[in-house]
């Protein structure tokens, strides 16, 4: 059995015990859809990425015809509602992903959530209860308990699913992976990653000084799942990625696009072992920059590697490089016995193979992967047939997001955690299990 199926089999082990349920309505209404009919999607966050999210979702064709019909938009910033509502002046608009729910299902076959980490679960899980399918941006959920409640949502309710993690249907990253496989740079044991991020503010030791409530603005909405605060105008439109409580770090930010290559190529899964190191630790915020270290057991007749992480600026030993090769300011290094594969991009759309006097004539082994259509599109061909996965469906980018998470949740902890990734359970800690299954607030369960 190849790598990319053992990642479609579904996690067997539950892990809804505790977890509060929060039901909408019932799937019954959704209607079949021939493979000539639109799909009707609704879109939860509609600015930043979400609005990239709603122009390629929503301008998806399939045979030369428009394949998808805005029905419903929904923003807790109005500003950035009505703006994205003058493109699609017919779909309903709403501050509530909860109401919205309830008042279109009928009318929607597939949600787009773009919202920050800490709402991505509770919009998903609640969308694939009533039968919907559900395109997620990266990273999946912002717990590690809420990744895998969202796999095994997609998996029991039969519905399609993908992660906005658009480099894995790239082609250069099926590439990328059928050449690893090929034992072209030989086994694997190490593997490096680093991105220049954070961006935003990190670090922070307190919570900003609060602010009035913008009439524009609907925050307990935007609050959602997490403990409710005081309003301040930090934590919002992108900076929240930096606050432990909405966020997850450039780990989060960044990781599901670099690591996944690599993720693909080496049939990686659950390691056994995660430590990270950095500064400052805080409750409130993640770190200004760290670094991270994963184990990972052997997989098959492949040995156990290595993978590490660095962001805010932090990089792997320079010797790593030739000095002819420009460190990039964001990618990956897969270490092989025979060679190295270098991808100096977050995406996976380049690839170096080293030394170069080595692979000068190197010819790329014949495909095996499955090509995509292009992310959107290949997630809405899942709506309209979902025995077929997207790419990047939840029952992939589920264990990856639970991998790229226990790195936070290792950091936050601040010790070695011994990991069994089946259970769910860190063997050497129990102070870590409050990063792994947070609580949430009333009325906002997934």
């Amino acid at each position: 059995m190849s790598g990319r199926q053992h990642r479609r089999d579904f996690f067997r082990t539950s892990a809804s015990a505790g977890a509060g349920l929060w039901i909408v309505g019932s799937g019954s209404d959704l209607l079949a859809r021939s493979a000539n009919e639109v799909v009707n999607v609704a879109c939860v966050g509609v600015g930043g990425q979400g609005f990239g999210n709603l122009r390629n979702i929503s301008g998806v064709k399939i045979d030369g015809k428009a394949a998808v019909n805005i029905v419903a938009l929904c923003d807790i910033d109005d500003n950035r509602l009505n703006d994205a509502a003058k493109l699609h002046q017919k779909a309903a608009k709403y501050h509530d992903f909860r109401k919205m729910l309830d008042e279109k299902h009928k009318e929607i076959d597939a949600v787009v959530v773009s919202t920050p980490d800490h709402t991505h679960a509770v919009a998903a899980i609640a969308a694939m209860k009533l039968k919907k399918g559900v395109y997620c941006e990266k990273p999946m959920a912002h717990s590690i308990l809420e990744a895998r409640l969202m796999t095994e949502t997609a998996a029991r309710e039969k519905v399609a699913s993908q992660m906005g993690n658009q480099g894995q249907s790239g082609e250069n990253t099926r590439k990328i992976v059928e050449i690893v496989r090929s034992g072209a740079i030989g086994p694997v044991k190490e593997m490096h990653a680093w991105t220049n991020r954070p961006t935003w503010p990190q670090g922070m030791e307190t919570r900003p000084e609060t602010t009035e409530i913008p009439k524009h603005i609907h925050w307990d909405e935007w609050v959602g799942p997490a403990s409710i605060r005081p309003h301040s105008d930090a934590y919002y439109h992108f900076k929240w990625r930096g606050w432990w409580d909405f966020g997850t770090g450039a780990l989060g930010d960044m990781a599901c696009h670099i690591l996944n290559a690599a993720f693909w190529a080496l049939d990686l899964k659950y390691p056994t072992s995660v430590v990270a190191e950095g500064e400052p630790h805080s409750a409130e915020g993640g770190p200004r920059a760290e670094t991270i270290v994963y184990e990972f057991p052997a997989r098959g007749d492949m040995p156990p590697a290595r993978v590490t992480w660095y962001d805010g600026g932090r990089k792997p030993p320079k010797d790593l490089l030739p000095d002819d090769v420009k460190w990039s300011s964001g990618g990956s290094l897969l270490i092989g016995e025979k060679g190295k594969l270098y991808i100096p991009d977050d995406y996976g759309g380049r690839h170096v193979l080293l030394p170069r006097d080595q692979f000068k004539d190197f010819k790329n082994p014949a495909p095996t992967l499955k090509r995509s259509p292009g992310h959107h599109r290949d997630f809405i061909e899942a709506v309209k047939d979902p025995s077929r996965p997207a790419s990047s469906d939840f029952s992939y980018s589920g264990p990856l997001t639970e991998m790229v998470l226990l790195g936070v949740v290792a950091f936050r902890a601040n010790k070695k955690l011994e990991w069994d990734g089946p259970n769910m359970k860190v063997m050497n800690s129990s102070d870590a299990d409050a990063f792994i299954r947070p609580t949430f607030r009333n009325g906002w369960s997934v």
